[in-house]
Formats: C-alpha cells, sequence, structure tokens
C-alpha cells in the first residue's frame, strides 16, 4: 500500500497516549467488534462466549458506564503522507483521514467518530478495555480503540501476513461499526434478539461493517486527495488473508475444537471475504444491506 506524499494528514482526530486506565461509572453501550485470537478469555468470551457459558457483556463492561478522564494528546509533526515514511505512527492519521473524508462525503447526517491508540487498559463509555481485545468500536462515545502493538502480534497469531493494508482493513471495519451506528442497522441488529449464529443480527452486523471497509478501499484509491494513493493486488490479498483469520470457524479451529456455527457472532472466513469482496467490487455502500438478505455468503 503506498501512501500520497502531499495528502494533508493534520487534521485526524485521533488520540495518542491513552491507556492504563482506572475505573470509572458505567453509562451504556457494549463494544462492538473487538478482536480475535486463541490466546485470551476474552477472546473466547466475544467469538465462542455463548458455546462456553461466557457473558461478554461482563468482561466487556456491562451497560451504563462514564469513563474516567484520562491523559491524552494529539500527535504532533504528522502533517502530509509523507510524514509516514519518517514516523510510522502517522499512519494512523492517514487511515484516519482516508476513512473520515470518504465516509463523510456519502452519509447523511454523518458525525466524525474518534479514534484512540492506546495501551494496556482505556476506560470507555462501553466498560474498561484491554489491550487483548484487539481493535474495537464503542458506540457508547463513538470512538474506535486500537492498541497499535498488539494488533499486529494478533494478526499475526491468526496467521494474517499483516501490513498496512491488514491493518487498515481491520481499522475500516471498525468505521463500519460506526457507520452502522449512524444509519441506526446497529440497533436494527439488536433488537432482533436472536443471540449468535450464521444468520443473526450480530453476524449480520459484522459482515455490514466488512462489507463497508470494502467499499472504501475502492473509493478512496479513486480519491486523489486521499493519503492512501495506491493498493496493490498483494495489498488485496492481505485485506482477503486478514479477513479470513478473524472467522468465527478459522478462530474455533485455532482453539483445537469443533466448529460450531451456532455460537458464532462474526461469522465464517467464507462470509467475511465474501462481503469484503462485495463492498470492494461494488464500492456502493448500499450493496452492504447484510440485515435484509438470505445470502450472507457462506
Amino acid at each position: 500500500m503506498e501512501y500520497r506524499d502531499n495528502a494533508r494528514i493534520d487534521h485526524s482526530r485521533v488520540r495518542y497516549g491513552g491507556g492504563s486506565g482506572g475505573g470509572g461509572r458505567r453509562r451504556g453501550g457494549l463494544a462492538i467488534g473487538g478482536g480475535a485470537g486463541g490466546i485470551v478469555l476474552l477472546l473466547l468470551a466475544v467469538f465462542l462466549g455463548p458455546s462456553l457459558g461466557i457473558d461478554p457483556m461482563a468482561l466487556l463492561g456491562g451497560t451504563d458506564y462514564e469513563p474516567e478522564p484520562q491523559v491524552v494528546q494529539q500527535k504532533s509533526g504528522c502533517v502530509t503522507g509523507a510524514d509516514v515514511a519518517e514516523n510510522r505512527d502517522c499512519r494512523w492519521d492517514a487511515y484516519y483521514v482516508a476513512l473520515d473524508d470518504y465516509w463523510s462525503s456519502v452519509v447523511d447526517g454523518y458525525e466524525s467518530p474518534e479514534m484512540e491508540i492506546f495501551s494496556g487498559q482505556v476506560s470507555t463509555a462501553c466498560g474498561m478495555g484491554a489491550t487483548e481485545m484487539g481493535p474495537f468500536y464503542c458506540p457508547g462515545d463513538k470512538t474506535i480503540y486500537v492498541d497499535s502493538t498488539f494488533l499486529g502480534q494478533l494478526l499475526d497469531q491468526l496467521g494474517a501476513k499483516g501490513g498496512d493494508a491488514a491493518e487498515l482493513y481491520v481499522v475500516g471495519h471498525e468505521w463500519g461499526h460506526h457507520i452502522s451506528n449512524l444509519t441506526g442497522d446497529m440497533e436494527r441488529a439488536r433488537s432482533r434478539n436472536d443471540g449468535s449464529g450464521p444468520t443473526s443480527g450480530q453476524v449480520r452486523l459484522e459482515l455490514q461493517a466488512d462489507c463497508y471497509a470494502g467499499v472504501f478501499f475502492d473509493n478512496t484509491v479513486r480519491d486523489p486527495e486521499s493519503p492512501i494513493e495506491k493498493v496493490t493486488a498483494d495489498d488485496l490479498k492481505r485485506i482477503a488473508d486478514a479477513a479470513s483469520a478473524v472467522g468465527d470457524d478459522h478462530i474455533q479451529k485455532q482453539q483445537g475444537g469443533r466448529v460450531v456455527p451456532e455460537s458464532w457472532t462474526h461469522g465464517s472466513s467464507a462470509m467475511r471475504q465474501y462481503w469484503v469482496d462485495k463492498g470492494f467490487s461494488s464500492g456502493d455502500p448500499r450493496s452492504c444491506d447484510t440485515l435484509n438478505t438470505d445470502e450472507l455468503g457462506g
């Protein structure tokens, strides 16, 4: 993936330096799209919880949570896409600007999310976030939370090739949850109250976020002002690889157990790849209506 050297990235809303936070008062909103990997209890709760008797709500902080203030700062020195080569942290600002610029142009009533790069623990409106959760979106404070170091380790442990394209896919997926939140699809998916499984509202919501990530990639490379100048064929493979790696069936196999579709909360590898490709091929957010289709790709 190549960055556009002259693209401005100094208007991003990425916050750095948060984390290792304490407690807070509960306010509301379950974290969405938490990370995957066969190494932590929280992963088991998010992906396999229903079959293991683990309550993800409890581990993610439950509801009615108001976070305590944290020390965060804007990153200085990230001005254009060229700065990514000198300071790798600037890639987060490039990701933010590319995603924000696209979605602000197509969503009525758009609100920019916040994005926080943290380490250790972080207080959110959805409860206490932790490194081991991987990236997640909290609808309660409309913020995407990412532990940058752990994200790379997570993709590696899941067998994905990694790289900036895979990383941007993950961030684009979490941004997709923000779009679903703004459009009301998140609430509609939850109102189905149909638990887990391949056709559940929760899986449909995750697949929609994958589709939105694909839509973004198609459109950002067409934008002459986007910080993302080029996505190569290898990048596309990395994106598809990352989508496959976070499929519920892949994760269950890595756990050494059997595949249990009834417990799925994110969809199979095939389903996730299908919707990323559908979004990328169409370039149209309207193609991502996963809530009202019987064809989920798997």
